[in-house]
C-alpha cells in the first residue's frame, strides 16, 4: 500500500474529526477537546485518534463522551470522506499536549545540570 496514501488519509481523518467535535457534538463533556493527531493502520481498519485536552480538563470524562459518540462520529465521517472503507475510531489522550509545559521545565533543568563540553584536550 501507498504509505502517502495513509498519511492523506490520517489528515483528512484528523481535520473532519476536529470540525466535528468542535461545533457539531453536544456533549458538555468534551469542552475544549483538540485532535492532535491520527495513526491509521496501515490496512485502514483501525485509526489511533489522540485527543489534546487542556490543563484542568478531565480525561476519563472526555474519552468516555468520546467513545459513547463513536458511530455518530463514524457516521459522519462515512458521508463527508469518499473513501471504501472509515477506520474503526479508538481515542486515547495524547500525553505530550498534557506534558507539553512540564517538559519544558525538565529540558532547562537537564540543560542547566549538565556542563557543557570542553572539547578533547
Amino acid at each position: 500500500m501507498d504509505p502517502h496514501r495513509t498519511e492523506r488519509l490520517a489528515e483528512a481523518l484528523r481535520e473532519e474529526l476536529a470540525e466535528l467535535i468542535a461545533y457539531e457534538m453536544s456533549d458538555p463533556r468534551v469542552g475544549d477537546v483538540t485532535v492532535s493527531e491520527v495513526i491509521t493502520s496501515p490496512d485502514k481498519r483501525h485509526a489511533q485518534v489522540r485527543i489534546g485536552l487542556p490543563g484542568g480538563a478531565d480525561a476519563k470524562d472526555a474519552l468516555a463522551a468520546l467513545e459513547h459518540a463513536r458511530g455518530f462520529l463514524r457516521l459522519q465521517l462515512t458521508e463527508r470522506l469518499q473513501t471504501y472503507r472509515i477506520p474503526e475510531l479508538h481515542f486515547e489522550p495524547d500525553v505530550s499536549v498534557t506534558l507539553g509545559p512540564r517538559m519544558e521545565t525538565l529540558l532547562k533543568r537537564v540543560r542547566k545540570g549538565r556542563p557543557r563540553d570542553s572539547g578533547p584536550e
